[in-house]
């Protein structure tokens, strides 16, 4: 642990022992997480509790200031951005897709499909996983192209395609403003960020399903939205909507992940799940971890990144990897261990 990591657990430890200041998290607690997201390969690990940074390391060497990938962490900003739509009249998220997509209208299947299943991933497209994977080609395109595979609202399949078509929507309903233009203005502006990067395609369509670079305190700043009920982007009503879910998979919705069936949800390794095809795929009852508050909502990345925040303990959690095995259960379980009302 580096010289600044355990000056910040000292002072903590300090104020308990005095009496100024109760923290929901024991210092213990903390330093246990940490050291078990090192030893999985973890390249950055904040911790902020109420405001007060608890802990902030990068064991990896890199510092602060060090942008990393978040991978499918990138869905949440799309997200606000749909909802941030929703609340300016540009679109209604009940509204049929087939009102936008002409191509859409005759086809029985994807006539049915609403803009909020684009964005729960319960729309029943084919996930088309080998867009995101190359620039070469008109993503929105393709995905518009993609076959049903399921029925509107009866299976959860999470890939690039869903959102892709949901970008050709809000490219059409702002009538010439581009869409990252949009997102800047609406969303990453409001929490203090610049422009990212897209990965646009030969037809200049952003990539929405991953993408962005972060540092640990940049990304904090999602969490600390949730903290706020949603300000300075969309209002709170606006922002529960991400928690509801849809009957296909209650723990999934506009980018992030939830633990409202905690305590006594079926738990399992959610990342694990989505290496599964879809129709493998089983979220009946999912939750993230049985021993952590059912209010934890996080974003998930590939390859152990990750985004946790706990309104009830006002707790925002950011860890960056290079890889390797996780576990979001027992990291939860060493972080939680010793949690008290704060």
């Amino acid at each position: 642990m580096g010289l600044t990591a355990r000056v910040t657990l000292l002072l903590i430890s300090m104020s308990l022992v005095s009496g100024n200041a109760v923290a929901a998290l024991d210092p213990a607690s903390v330093r246990a997480a940490a050291t078990y997201s090192r030893s999985h390969r973890g390249a950055s690990f904040l911790v902020i509790e109420s405001g007060r940074t608890l802990l902030e390391e990068y064991p990896d060497g890199g510092n602060r200031g060090t942008a990393r990938r978040i991978y499918s962490g990138t869905k949440a900003f799309w997200g606000l951005a749909a909802l941030a739509a929703a609340e300016e009249g540009l679109l209604n998220l009940n509204e049929q897709v087939a009102q936008t997509i002409p191509s859409w209208r005759n086809e029985a299947r994807k006539s049915r499909v609403t803009v909020r299943q684009l964005l729960d991933f319960s729309c029943g497209l084919d996930p088309a996983f080998s867009i995101q994977n190359t620039q070469a080609v008109d993503r929105d395109a393709v995905a518009i192209g993609r076959a049903m595979v399921a029925e509107p609202g009866r299976a959860f399949i999470y890939g690039p395609s869903a959102l892709q078509v949901f970008h050709e929507v809000l490219k059409a309903k702002l009538h010439g403003e581009a869409t990252t233009h949009f997102l800047e203005r609406r969303v990453l502006n409001r929490l203090g960020l610049g422009p990212q990067r897209y990965l646009p395609d030969r037809g200049g369509n952003p990539l929405l399903a991953s993408g962005f670079y972060l540092t640990a305190r940049q990304w904090a700043k999602l969490g600390e939205l949730v903290l706020s009920g949603g300000s300075p982007v969309i209002s709170s009503s606006s922002l529960a909507q991400c928690w509801r879910g849809s009957p296909a998979n209650r723990a999934f919705a506009f980018g992030w992940w939830n633990n409202r069936a905690a305590p006594g949800g079926r738990e399992f390794d959610f990342e694990q799940m989505l290496d599964h095809k879809w129709a493998q795929q089983s979220w009946s009852g999912a939750c993230v971890c049985r021993d952590a508050p059912s209010d934890l909502v996080l974003c998930i990345g590939s390859f152990g990144q990750r985004l946790y925040v706990i309104p009830s303990l006002q707790l925002v959690v950011v860890r960056h990897a290079n890889g390797g095995s996780f576990s979001d259960a027992q990291f939860l379980r060493l972080l939680l261990a010793r949690a008290r009302p704060g």
